[in-house]
């Protein structure tokens, strides 16, 4: 991994871990929100005002957090009003890079040759991490966002105007119960599969691998009696829970150490995957091969010699039981 320092991209050999070995991930930086009328949103300064044709992404397929962006701007219609690029899967010592020899298509706004640049094109002295997903605003020409949490409820709601899609993954009367049950999931699911592959200790494996089980064991059993996280209707925490489970089997079974069961012996988390992959819109967002090559030949302290696994054949396709 590297950072930015004052705008100059400095090279690091390992992921931040704390003295006890466990792996600390740094908060997003950029928090500004799009809004309808280009009021300030919960954090951030004004002036980003939804309007088609104005913002674009920034992502890799390959990344969970990224593709929560995806998956919405898919379910909300806003594939014709916010621009896209993706980056390559190769994250080596320059970060995320541009290169167009394989799956990524380049910068279409700059031509930049790395995601850093974006960073400093914003910010000519940014310091910290360069992470995706990026909402670039065209019109000023700087980050809004690099938060994907804010970023789904920002397309959740904020261009409703524009494309006339309503749906509501952030319903007003149940957010408290999405905040309520979004926390421990982010803690033990989507970040305890990091904290569990890039633990330098065995006590800070044991600590994050068990707590990740014991919330999978628990989400089991939630879903055996309700069809979603929250009962009858989908919502974001549905989602945000979904981009890590895509990524169980292929991924984080093997390279991170999780494999104590496969997303496949749970019945119920099985089929609940499955029936999310397959809701309109999703499959495209979906490159099972960028995932893959992303992790196994970027993380060279897990993976020295690079080599990219078969992995088994596992049938996203496949009828669930869910009606």
């Amino acid at each position: 991994m590297g950072h930015l320092i004052d705008g100059v991209w400095t090279t690091e050999t390992r992921f931040p871990v704390s003295k006890s070995g466990k792996f600390e991930r740094a908060d997003a930086r950029l928090r500004n929100w799009v809004t309808p009328d280009g009021s300030p949103g919960p954090s951030g300064e004004v002036g980003f005002k939804a309007e088609s044709g104005r913002y674009h992404l920034y992502v890799a397929n390959a990344c969970p957090w990224a593709h929560r962006t995806l998956i919405f701007r898919a379910l909300k219609g806003l594939s014709e009003h916010i621009t896209v690029d993706i980056v390559h899967p190769d994250m080596l010592d320059f970060g995320w890079t541009f290169e167009t020899d394989g799956p990524a298509r380049g910068d279409s706004l700059f031509g930049s040759a790395f995601l850093h640049e974006i960073y400093t094109r914003s910010d000519p002295k940014f310091s910290g991490r360069v992470t995706v997903p990026v909402l670039w605003d065209k019109l000023n020409n700087v980050i809004v966002s690099n938060e994907s949490s804010e970023i789904i409820r920002m397309f959740n709601s904020a261009f409703d105007a524009i494309t006339g899609n309503i749906d509501d993954y952030w319903p007003e009367d149940i957010r408290g119960d999405i905040e309520t049950i979004n926390l421990p999931i982010y803690h033990d699911v989507n970040n305890g599969v990091y904290k569990s592959g890039f633990s330098t200790t065995q006590a800070a494996y044991d600590e994050a691998v068990s707590a990740l089980f014991d919330r999978l064991d628990w989400i089991e059993g939630i879903l055996s009696d309700r069809r979603y996280l929250l009962g009858d209707r989908l919502t974001e925490a549905d989602w945000r829970l979904f981009t890590t489970l895509l990524r169980f089997d292929c991924v984080y079974h093997l390279h991170f150490k999780c494999n104590r069961r496969r997303l496949i012996d749970y019945p119920n988390l099985w089929d609940y995957a499955r029936e999310l992959y397959q809701w309109p819109g999703i499959k495209p967002t979906v490159d099972f091969k960028q995932i893959v090559r992303h992790y196994h030949y970027s993380h060279n302290s897990i993976n020295p010699n690079r080599i990219i696994p078969i992995n088994p054949i596992v049938d996203w396709d496949a009828a669930h039981r869910r009606g």
